[in-house]
């Protein structure tokens, strides 16, 4: 068996999958540029323990560097890829579309085609809910429609999944596209929502609400989403779009007060109108992910957010 490669993995969801398969005895090859999307020193923190573990190897390394995955890459053993890293955030991709669409793109291209010159067992990409943009039709399904993303974010993810659908049908390549939906826990990205209002709660400082705080999120804990990854990585099925969710709504009020419960402190709200790609609603239908996959989420929002602020007070001491 051969090395298992996966980039972006020194993000959040990527540091936390790294970790998983080392302990399970997998040889890991993790790719990652340290942009500074956000602090690259949070990043490093994320891999530090891995870089401990002799099956480790990190790469500081760009996926548009089509010279490095040639020279680099291309004599190496990987039996497997699962491709992360992009540039996310919805807002940020409205204010600069040509990068997102250079770095997602590109870089998927890119990874598709080392895939295809290393013949790899299977191909495993990261999509995002954003692809499902305002859909009207609840839960989300992966049969759904999805031509109508609301950011440049959520079309980026869409084109990559056609791209690696195409790959697929040319070069025989098992693909698998996950489609995360709002993914939380420890070493969450600091500009999401749960860890944005933790600090800012904690910290006294207003939080910006954009419109009413009725919009509905599924909330999906990053243990559940390892899991649901994990299960995928080990069951290709040729082509298949997943759902990685938890098929539960919160409205963003609901999910305030759940923070300052457990922060035992108010929020200082500002009230803001809503912004352009923010969406009602995301709502996981997750019934082919649990049959095809065995995928069962296990953490309820309520007991994820006293996970995730013990791991937030533990990061700030």
């Amino acid at each position: 068996m051969g090395d298992y490669l996966v980039t972006g993995g020194a993000g959040f969801i990527g540091s936390h999958l790294v970790e998983n398969l080392l302990k399970v005895g997998k040889k890991v090859i993790c790719i990652d540029n340290l942009d500074d999307f956000y602090d690259p020193a949070i990043k490093r923190t994320n891999i530090s323990e891995a870089l401990l573990n002799p099956n480790f190897r990190f790469i500081e390394a760009d996926i548009r560097d089509t010279n490095f995955l040639k020279e680099d890459l291309s004599s190496k053993d990987i039996d497997i890829i699962i491709h992360l890293a992009a540039l996310a955030g919805v807002r940020a991709s409205i204010q600069n579309p040509l990068l997102y669409a250079d770095v997602n793109i590109k870089g998927t291209i890119n990874m598709l085609e080392l895939a295809k010159d290393l013949q790899v067992r299977h191909f495993v990409f990261a999509s995002s809910s954003s692809v499902y943009g305002d859909n009207k039709k609840i839960p989300f399904s992966e049969n759904d429609t999805v031509d109508n993303p609301v950011s440049p974010y959520g079309a980026t993810k869409k084109t990559c999944e056609i791209l690696c659908y195409t790959y697929h049908r040319l070069y025989d390549i098992p693909v698998t596209c996950l489609r995360y939906f709002t993914v939380y826990g420890p070493r969450q990205r600091p500009e999401m929502a749960i860890h944005k209002f933790t600090r800012m709660i904690d910290r006294d400082e207003p939080i910006p609400v954009y419109g009413d705080g009725e919009s509905l999120r599924d909330y999906t804990y990053i243990d559940d989403a390892i899991d649901g990854t994990i299960k995928a990585i080990k069951n290709p099925f040729g082509y298949e779009i997943f759902n990685i969710g938890e098929s539960r709504t919160v409205k963003l009020k609901d999910l305030i007060s759940l923070i300052e419960d457990v922060l035992g402190k108010k929020a200082v709200i500002e009230r803001l109108p809503m912004q352009l790609g923010d969406v009602s609603i995301t709502y996981a239908d997750i019934t082919k992910s649990k049959k095809m996959l065995g995928y069962n989420p296990q953490v309820a929002i309520e007991d994820g957010i006293k996970r995730f602020v013990k791991w937030y007070k533990g990061e700030k001491d």
